[in-house]
């Protein structure tokens, strides 16, 4: 089949309906005035190549997928999609010989599949299950109960719930969870509406089951730190629960814990005292994840004095004596510490954006064992100290998934797979995934993921996607996409995630190089991803679509702001662009930690230099943006949703009402003949929780418009 567009054929002038400006509004950032004329949607609430895409990514994803399965006592849970259900289904299982049955089907609670299962927790015991969902993707969740031996649900309903576990106590009897106050307007139900409320005055209450949350214990506040956001943790031997103190998205937070086994049980309903937590580190200086106690000694992952992270321990009865167990690594960034089979420690560490698994004593740190796994993603680790088999879930690229058990029992780990997961119509050989470095803008080199049908030919002439996201600490690996399948198979493109600076595929020194005063460094990082795919023949600029979500999303607007004629098309889902307010809704507050913040004038002029909203410009009357023939901005799919409560919408409403102005409707005749356009999904949120056939509808909606924005045919 041909291609829906010629390349060279012109397009129509642009005709966009005007947005409402209010040019009253003008805000003074330490002395520079700065308009903000879209102000009023910060107050809104919410052909043939698309069909050819959905068909294909439907039947690539009409095949059966497993999550690594968790025990509790004697009964094995795990997640489970048969093929097209809109969500996955939790599933029971009585031994790993046992008949599986649905225990709680997500789809099932709503007639539209807006509804999904945002949080579980089952107790040791394997008797009780708490869940938590969630309505349009909102991050609000209500959680319920029930009774697994027969599927009973229990009347027992806790809401304006977020940023939290489920948190059982050994006895069963309950557990603790964190919530946010009821706001005075309260109807009940928080996933009624988007609600962009600044989130303050987080909580840690004690739910008892088969009661009413109004009697629930209220275990923690701080009045004082109306930021602080609180996650307990009960310990594997029920002794102590433990309260994770965070303010920002930043990697630190302060430590508390509570001695469970010198209280007088949790049984004081009613009371109005708080437990009695200790402050075993009261300094946001360093991130410690708990991994394991005996008794009062406790073993963390912590990246403190490590930017790589290592393992220390200290005897909470004396709380000046850390010790090191397992050093910091010289290169490879130790990604995850699980405790399993009473004295080992399974450890998963990150090199050079590859993951490699080892099991060490956890009272040394000694190597047992090397873990052989292939070139790709650990996505989940379940195993306890009192069971002696560990379940490892891994994929890639060109790996849709596999579960591995792995025996402990004898004196080595024995490697089994458990669950293979295959998609029919989908040949691994027919593709390869390499990983290439190239340099920035300052010389650093980049590592980059480039994977493509076998043996192209670098002569420019293949469309691309370049995906990122540096931001935050997070590691970009490889993972298996259904829709990347599609682009490669079907559309012949080459597909690329650059690990730029800003996230943690090195460490905590490779974030701080993209965060704060930094923050440029991620935008020429990505850029020079694109010029080096250029180079070396893999695209055109014509040809190279980028795409990010949320702080990618953010990536993309600067970089088409900076560079608009390096792309051929913008992806930007659900991004923050409006760097100067983003802190003034739900939790944007704790992204100043990677941003700044505009409050403060230093940061101010940071974050005005690269804002998205305050950088659109006419490349054809300033003179830039690469190939001087190609002075416009590339065709822009820009993605939002009605009920996303992390970004909120008015960031995107804002910078494309902005960017319609400011190119096509202030212009008489003006150049920019590339669309600018929005896609907003109606009950959905930030991303998580969208249904099988939401997630398929947006794919087919963006690449399909990438394929006819860039002139790029259908192979069958």
């Amino acid at each position: 089949m041909g291609s829906l567009a010629a390349a060279d054929e012109p397009l129509p002038p642009l005709r966009y309906p005007p947005a409402r400006r209010d040019g009253d509004i003008v805000d003074d950032y330490h002395g520079v005035l700065v308009p903000d004329p879209y102000r009023w949607m910060e107050e809104l609430e919410s052909e043939e190549v698309k069909e050819y895409v959905r068909a294909q990514l439907t039947a690539l994803l009409d095949h059966p997928r497993y999550r690594a399965p968790f025990k509790r006592a004697r009964t094995y849970f795990y997640f489970h999609n048969p093929g097209l259900l809109p969500h996955s289904a939790l599933y029971v299982q009585h031994g790993l010989g046992g008949e599986p049955s649905v225990l709680l089907d997500p789809s099932e609670l709503s007639d539209d599949a807006t509804v999904s299962l945002s949080m579980i927790g089952v107790s040791d015991d394997g008797e009780h299950l708490a869940y938590g969902t969630s309505a349009s993707g909102s991050d609000w969740v209500t959680i319920s109960l029930m009774r697994v031996r027969d599927k009973h649900r229990l009347p027992d309903t806790l809401s304006w719930v977020k940023f939290s576990r489920i948190a059982w106590t050994s006895d069963g009897k309950g557990f603790f969870y964190s919530r946010f106050p009821a706001p005075k307007d309260d109807d009940g139900a928080p996933e009624s509406g988007i609600r962009t409320d600044v989130n303050l005055n987080h909580e840690v209450y004690y739910h008892f089951l088969g009661t009413d949350q109004s009697d629930d214990v209220m275990c923690w506040r701080d009045p004082e730190h109306p930021k602080y956001i609180y996650t307990p943790e009960v310990t594997e031997d029920g002794k102590y629960v433990l309260l994770s103190v965070s303010e920002s998205s930043e990697p630190v937070n302060k430590l508390y814990y509570c001695d469970l086994s010198a209280l007088s049980g949790m049984n004081a309903k009613g009371t109005h005292e708080m437990l009695p937590f200790v402050k075993l580190v009261d300094k946001f200086e360093a991130f410690y994840g708990v991994v394991a106690n005996d008794g009062t000694r406790f073993t963390f992952l912590t990246n403190k004095d490590a930017p790589r992270c290592k393992l220390s321990r200290v005897d909470v009865d004396d709380p000046q004596s850390w010790t090191d167990v397992l050093p910091e690594d010289d290169r490879a960034v130790l990604e995850s510490a699980c405790a399993v089979h009473g004295d080992k420690v399974l450890v998963n560490y990150l090199s050079d954006v590859k993951y490699v698994l080892q099991m060490r004593s956890l009272a040394t740190g000694e190597l047992l064992h090397g873990i052989p796994i292939d070139i790709g993603s650990v996505n989940g680790i379940t195993g306890r100290r009192g069971d002696s088999e560990v379940f490892i879930e891994f994929s890639s690229f060109l790996t849709p998934g596999i579960v591995y058990r792995c025996d402990l029992s004898s004196g080595s780990p024995e490697m089994s797979i458990y669950r293979d997961i295959n998609v029919p119509g989908f040949d691994r050989t027919d593709f390869e995934a390499k990983q290439v470095f190239y340099p920035s803008k300052d010389g650093t080199k980049i590592p980059m993921f480039v994977v493509s049908r076998k043996k192209i030919v670098l002569d420019g002439s293949h469309p691309a996607l370049l995906f990122g996201y540096g931001g935050f600490g997070m590691s970009m690996t490889p993972q298996f996409s259904a829709a990347r399948v599609v682009l490669m198979r079907n559309l012949g493109f080459v597909t690329c995630i650059a690990n730029i600076r800003g996230g943690g595929e090195y460490g905590e020194g490779w974030h701080k190089a993209g965060s704060l005063a930094n923050k440029q460094n991620c935008f020429d990082d990505f850029v020079a991803a694109g010029e080096f795919l250029v180079s070396a023949g893999y695209t055109s600029p014509s040809r190279l679509c980028i795409e990010g979500g949320s702080n990618g999303g953010l990536l993309v607007a600067a970089c088409i702001n900076q560079r608009p004629g390096l792309f051929g098309c913008a992806l930007a889902h659900v991004g923050v662009m409006d760097m100067l307010r983003f802190h003034k809704f739900t939790i944007g507050r704790a992204w100043a930690c990677d941003f700044g913040c505009s409050e403060k004038e230093e940061e101010f002029h940071w974050l005005i230099k690269y804002s998205p909203l305050h950088n659109v410009r006419r490349p054809w009357e300033k003179g830039a943006g690469g190939d001087q023939h190609r002075r416009q901005y590339p065709p822009t799919m820009l993605l939002t949703a009605d009920h996303d409560d992390r970004v909120v919408p008015s960031h995107t409403l804002k910078f494309l009402a902005t960017m319609q102005h400011v190119l096509c409707t202030s212009v008489e005749h003006g150049p920019q003949t590339n669309p600018i356009v929005a896609r907003i999904d109606r009950k959905s949120g930030h991303g998580c929780g969208r249904s099988t056939q939401k997630i398929i509808d947006e794919a087919a909606d963006r690449y399909a418009f990438a394929a006819k924005m860039m002139g790029v045919s259908w192979i069958d």
